[in-house]
């Protein structure tokens, strides 16, 4: 028996892990430019996330959500008044929380007496595999062969907001939008300035939701704890997860106004979501955001990578654009790149493909420069040797 084959994983295991370094079970170490996905965005083994944890542990796992849980109401309060939120849901997962985004939205279609409760949901996006969150998904890879998808999802071009405006003139029963304000899995794709104010404008219009799925930009990683907070506007709904646990399975569903209400005893629950550790751990990741100014950091280091980029790569004729936003980074090229992953492995590096021919980076905030610079050089030097 082994486990089922849903990974094509690479030839290496990790066994231990402190700052931005993985060592494998071979005693040879890594430069983590990849963050398990977005995740240990304060890297590997951070003490105060370590300790956080470890006082959790000797005192209370789990009691499940049928009795109060003081550290899921501390981190609801903090998350929200950094979110600019009213209300919090705990589940374990970015997926799980995008879940319990339409169901939010499902329910205020029903409350709207607005039959079906369409969502438009976007080309290139990704909230999921859940088959609500894939059918969203604007991915035929990732839907394929779970036909019958759901209905009740209208898809929209990205960042196009003429494209939202046809659609609210000639699609009925719309109720809310989700979207990510930069694609993450679709190839870091980043809008144009104020394309969020504008999906604003339109569902104030509409009476829509604005839901923002920001399970992978969230929690520091654009330079602003969220990404919406790079314009001057508020969600309706708003989900994360990844950053927020460093590596423990925590998401949240934040709502305020009226969409903060919609979910009731018996309309959604979860067993272990908002358990004491997790919380502990989110907690401690939020602390050591604040206390070490690591938003700064983010937009600081992004802006000296993205630049080292440019300089390296200037004139290659692989690159067709160099993109980001503080520590969210993407080099597109012209063809494919099946093997950079594993070439940059060997040369000690952790980095990722998305799309087949974007090289995608979410390294920790951490980083020293010298750190941020060997990244640079490092996956500059493998594109070069493509030309």
């Amino acid at each position: 028996m082994t486990l089922m084959n849903t990974y094509a994983q690479l030839p290496v295991a990790f066994e231990t892990g402190e700052g931005p370094y993985l060592q494998d079970t071979q005693g040879v170490r890594y430069l983590d430019a990849l963050c398990g996905l977005g995740v240990t965005s304060l890297g590997h083994a951070h003490p105060t996330v370590t300790a956080a944890i470890a006082s959790q542990a000797g005192r209370l796992l789990h009691t499940s959500n049928l009795y109060n849980i003081p550290n899921a109401r501390k981190l609801a309060k903090k998350l929200c008044e950094l979110a600019g939120m009213d209300a919090a849901f705990f589940c374990n997962s970015g997926a799980e929380a995008n879940e319990a985004a339409i169901k939010i939205a499902r329910l205020y279609a029903n409350q709207q007496k607005k039959d079906g409760g369409n969502i438009i949901v976007f080309e290139g996006s990704f909230h999921g595999r859940t088959m609500a969150t894939l059918t969203a998904t604007g991915s035929r890879k990732v839907q394929a062969g779970f036909e019958p998808l759901l209905s009740g999802f209208v898809r929209a071009p990205y960042d196009n907001l003429e494209a939202i405006r046809t659609i609210a003139a000639n699609t009925g029963n719309i109720v809310a939008i989700l979207v990510e304000p930069i694609l993450g899995e679709g190839g870091i794709v980043i809008p144009q300035n104020n394309y969020l104010a504008g999906l604003r404008k339109i569902c104030d219009k509409q009476n829509w939701l604005l839901m923002l799925d920001e399970v992978q930009t969230g929690n520091g990683r654009t330079g602003k704890f969220f990404a919406f907070q790079h314009e001057d506007i508020l969600p309706d709904v708003l989900t994360t997860a990844k950053g927020l646990g460093n590596g423990l399975p925590i998401g949240a569903c934040m709502a305020r106004g009226q969409a903060a209400s919609i979910l009731q005893p018996g309309s959604h629950a979860t067993t272990f979501g908002g358990n004491p550790i997790v919380c502990a751990a989110a907690l401690a990741v939020l602390d050591c955001i604040e206390k070490d100014k690591l938003l700064a950091r983010a937009e600081l280091l992004g802006r000296r990578m993205l630049e080292g980029f440019e300089k390296n790569l200037k004139g290659c004729n692989q690159v067709r654009q160099i993109r980001g936003k503080g520590l969210m980074l993407a080099i597109e090229l012209n063809t494919d790149c099946p093997n950079i992953v594993g070439q940059a492995l060997n040369k000690g590096l952790l980095i990722n493909v998305t799309q087949g021919n974007v090289v995608r980076l979410l390294p920790p905030f951490i980083l020293k420069e010298a750190q941020a610079d060997e990244i640079v050089a490092t996956v500059s030097q493998l594109i070069l040797e493509m030309a």
